[in-house]
């Protein structure tokens, strides 16, 4: 059965209405202004999480600059006198020879009586060796360049001029790639090639002769022809590789030289550029970047972006990486037991190759680079602070477990070696 109840109502009091109201506005304001303060405690807290992140990032990056200078500067004082006594030599401060107080640590401790200087380039590096070593017997000289051989060469006849040594050491210069090693030392003795010489530098970056010189085409801040070749004497030029090539070829050069990532879009560009004549001037290549990547940061932004490009043609028009890769190899075969090969690269691509053709030589993997290594004071007693960690192999040893970089002084001195990596390798 079902239960009725049954609710007295009585009438609203006169004020009833108006307390309701009053009531409603108090929560509405509550709310609102509730949501107003969830509001700004979001936006203060989005903020402190971005800032957090800001100076998480900001410490990160601190300590992997610090723990990346830790690990790759030498540790040896810049030496500033140094520096300038050869800088002057070679014609005030156009011409600075790269890490050359780190060049010097790797060989100063060794009984150097044959040296070989695989890139003359302004003969800094030549003229400091020959110099700090009184002991060296033979010295030769090698670049593709008949422009900073001959100047190279000058260089140096009149250091031993002013410096004789009765006849002790024997000086040779060369125009020839350091690809040619082997034939240059035997055609100078035979028996170089069995006894090997003790040190051997490759310097890999372009000297300031070919780079302010705008008829030679390197320099993406001057007006020249698209030549580009190390040696004047080869055939092929960027200007061919721009006009000529098929456009997958272009691309590919842009993309794995250069290491562009908007490598198709220039491809396009470069490819479309023939329909209009084509490319055959530096300033030419250079606006048809600087068109092709105005929303990429401006002006710092497509220079970066010609830089790659440049990079990618100089490294195809001289065959670059191949011939690195050849050569050092020829230059291990020509070392002496003790004797050692300092390479200095600039970009990437080449530092990558020094470092895998350094492990395939003394038949070591790639994953020994990544270990612990040895130590320096655990392998030789220490006392060559550029050489932290070793690593061993069956044929030689890895001096530079990780590359040498060069200091902050010097690179406040010479803006162009920031990105310069030494490495060393020594033969057993």
């Amino acid at each position: 059965m079902a239960t009725w109840r049954v609710f007295l109502l009585h009438p609203p009091h006169p004020h009833a209405r108006l307390h309701s109201l009053v009531r409603w506005e108090r929560r509405w304001r509550l709310r609102q202004g509730g949501r107003e303060l969830a509001a700004v405690a979001a936006a203060c807290g989005a903020r402190a999480r971005v800032e957090k992140k800001r100076v998480a990032a900001k410490s990160t990056a601190s300590a992997f600059a610090d723990h990346l200078t830790r690990r790759t500067r030498s540790g040896a004082g810049f030496d500033w006198d140094l520096y300038r006594r050869y800088a002057d030599a070679a014609g005030g401060h156009a011409h600075l020879p790269v890490m050359l107080g780190e060049v010097l640590d790797v060989f100063r401790h060794l009984h150097l009586r044959s040296f070989v200087d695989c890139t003359l380039g302004a003969a800094g590096h030549s003229v400091a060796i020959i110099e700090a070593h009184r002991e060296l017997e033979l010295y030769v000289g090698l670049d593709v360049d008949p422009v900073a051989h001959d100047k190279a060469r000058a260089r140096i006849e009149d250091l031993l001029n002013d410096n004789p040594r009765d006849g002790s050491l024997k000086a040779y210069t060369h125009v020839r790639n350091f690809k040619y090693i082997k034939s240059v030392l035997g055609g100078i003795d035979e028996n170089l090639l069995e006894g090997g010489v003790d040190g051997i530098l490759m310097d890999l970056g372009m000297s300031s002769m070919q780079v302010n010189n705008s008829d030679r085409g390197f320099s993406v801040l001057g007006d020249g022809p698209l030549d580009m070749r190390m040696n004047p004497q080869a055939s092929l030029k960027a200007e061919d590789i721009l006009n000529y090539w098929p456009d997958s070829e272009v691309g590919r050069v842009l993309r794995d030289y250069g290491e562009e990532s908007n490598w198709r879009f220039l491809q396009k560009q470069i490819v479309g550029a023939r329909a209009d004549g084509g490319l055959h001037s530096t300033a030419q290549l250079v606006d048809l970047v600087r068109s092709t990547s105005a929303g990429s940061g401006g002006r710092h932004g497509w220079i970066k972006t010609a830089t790659r490009v440049f990079q990618a043609l100089r490294i195809a028009v001289n065959d670059e990486l191949q011939t690195l890769e050849d050569a050092i190899h020829a230059c291990f075969d020509c070392l002496s037991s003790g004797g050692r090969l300092v390479v200095i690269s600039f970009h990437s691509l080449e530092d990558r190759i020094v470092k895998r053709t350094f492990l395939d030589i003394i038949e070591r993997g790639e994953g020994d680079l990544n270990g612990k290594g040895q130590r320096e004071d655990e392998a030789d007693g220490g006392g060559e602070t550029w050489s932290r960690h070793r690593v061993q192999g069956s044929h030689g040893t890895v001096l530079t477990k990780r590359p040498i970089t060069p200091s902050k002084e010097e690179e406040k001195l010479n803006r162009r070696c920031r990105s310069a990596k030494l490495r060393v390798i020594r033969k057993l």
